[in-house]
């Protein structure tokens, strides 16, 4: 598993290379959570630039009886051995450390990742890459801003959505490749024994990082030994050329369908191939018959015709046209239920009121019908739907503009989410296909209790 260092530091000040650090916090994070940390004052043996005083809050007085550097020395190293540093300009805050190593006569060497980077790649067009402007625009809360902890916490904050939003999955292959000693043949039960029994998404790597499987499970430890206890032909070329395994918490089944489905289209893992299958086969349609009333169908998914919902199966899309004939008090020969010239069977036992032979007016059996189609349809709809996030304090957030999938993206429960601005921010771009319809239409049609959020996007936030 790859862990991150991530770190913040605050300096005097002065000349370039001639800074001492007043303040370091340090953040051990394996992807998912913090598992180690350290944070200290640290006394430069140097006076502070007035300004930086002013900045940060920190004072020569504060300062008198903190550790000097040397004696931190030890603590830094262990912490992020193994690890790959990350810092919002990395490049300042791993200059100053080497710099102070230097002057111990260490050489400190580790691989970094520079978050403003991250961030101007996947999260574009931000007014500012500062710490402070971008965190307020994610929507991260960031307590003592310029002081080493507050700083680094909104980093990793920061780092965990980068990690969300980065669909080609560059940041984690990469640091798979970085990964310091890892073994050629490692042993499936230390992979599995890394794992969690989570909902998510997880990435199947070889030596060079190269992802060749992605899939998705509600117990991400009980899918992997699965895969690794196989005997089928792909399981065993799996088991082959596995090296690692990383994973992406998502709490919500919706939220790792959708990005199970953008991953594999984006990254076309070679044991993803192989299988490529369309995830629906029938669609609900409809269509006005010479008398006025308004007929659903079930029919194949030829992509001709735009469904009103899609089914997996033809057994699965009956099985729902019989649910909303009970349910909507429909007429089993306006939806092809039963087949014949005059009244329905339905009619004959009082539980259909006469439309099959215009006994009911067109008008209020449309009206019922219309329910049904907007019900099972997102089309020209501006909503968001709320689900369950990777954590108790946390939800995620599925974006639909105008009858299309925008994306995806999690935030903090204390946090308003139905500013649009703030919305477009923590989403993650998605693309809106055939795929995504059906995933989403199936997913609303089977949880019934979900919160959806309707917005209004006319209005100024």
């Amino acid at each position: 598993m790859t862990n991150y260092a991530i770190l913040d530091i605050e300096t005097t000040g002065g000349k370039y290379n001639e800074e001492g650090i007043t303040e370091i916090a340090i953040y051990k994070y394996d992807g998912h959570k913090v598992v180690d940390q350290f944070i200290s004052l640290i006394n430069p043996e140097r006076d502070i630039q007035e300004f930086v005083v002013n900045l940060t809050g920190i004072n020569n007085a504060m300062l008198r009886n903190a550790p000097k550097f040397y004696e931190v020395a030890k603590r830094i190293v262990e912490i992020t051995e193994g690890c790959i540093v990350v810092a919002h300009n990395a490049n300042f805050d791993y200059r100053v450390l080497r710099t102070e190593f230097s002057r111990l006569g260490f050489e400190f060497e580790r691989k970094t990742l520079c978050t403003i980077e991250l961030a101007k790649d996947l999260i574009p067009n931000q007014a500012s890459y500062s710490l402070g402007k971008l965190s307020r625009a994610l929507g991260i809360p960031v307590s003592e801003r310029h002081r080493a902890s507050g700083d680094a916490q909104a980093t990793v904050k920061l780092f965990q959505m980068l990690l969300a939003k980065d669909t080609e999955k560059k940041i984690i292959q990469e640091s798979v490749r970085k990964e310091p000693k890892r073994q050629l043949e490692p042993r499936h039960i230390d992979i599995i024994s890394q794992l969690p029994s989570v909902t998510g998404v997880y990435y199947i790597h070889k030596e060079d990082g190269e992802i060749i499987y992605i899939g998705k499970s509600k117990n991400i430890k009980k899918r992997i030994n699965q895969h690794f206890t196989s005997e089928a032909p792909k399981s065993k070329k799996i088991q082959m050329q596995v090296v690692a395994v990383t994973y992406e918490a998502t709490g919500s089944e919706l939220v790792a369908l959708l990005k199970e489905s953008e991953e594999i289209k984006k990254n076309k893992p070679i044991f993803n191939r192989a299988l490529r299958r369309t995830i629906f086969t029938h669609g609900l349609f409809s269509f006005v018959d010479p008398q006025g009333y308004i007929n659903l169908k079930i029919d194949k998914a030829n992509g001709k015709k735009r469904p009103i919902t899609t089914f997996s199966n033809r057994q699965s899309a009956k099985s729902f046209m019989n649910k909303i004939v009970e349910d909507f008090n429909l007429c089993q020969k306006l939806t092809g239920v039963y087949k014949t010239s005059s009244a329905c069977f339905n009619y004959s036992i009082k539980t259909c009121d006469g439309a099959c032979i215009q006994e009911e007016d067109s008008e209020s059996y449309n009206k019922r019908v219309t329910q049904i189609i907007d019900k099972n349809s997102y089309e020209s709809k501006n909503l968001v739907i709320i689900d369950k996030g990777r954590d108790v304090d946390e939800r995620s957030a599925i974006l639909i503009e105008n009858g299309v999938f925008r994306g995806l993206g999690f935030f903090n429960l204390n946090y308003q989410i139905n500013n649009i601005d703030v919305l477009e921010s923590i989403i993650t771009p998605m693309q809106n296909n055939r795929d995504t319809q059906h995933i989403i239409q199936a997913y609303l049609r089977k949880n019934k209790n979900l919160k959806i959020i309707n917005l209004n996007l006319n209005e100024t936030p």
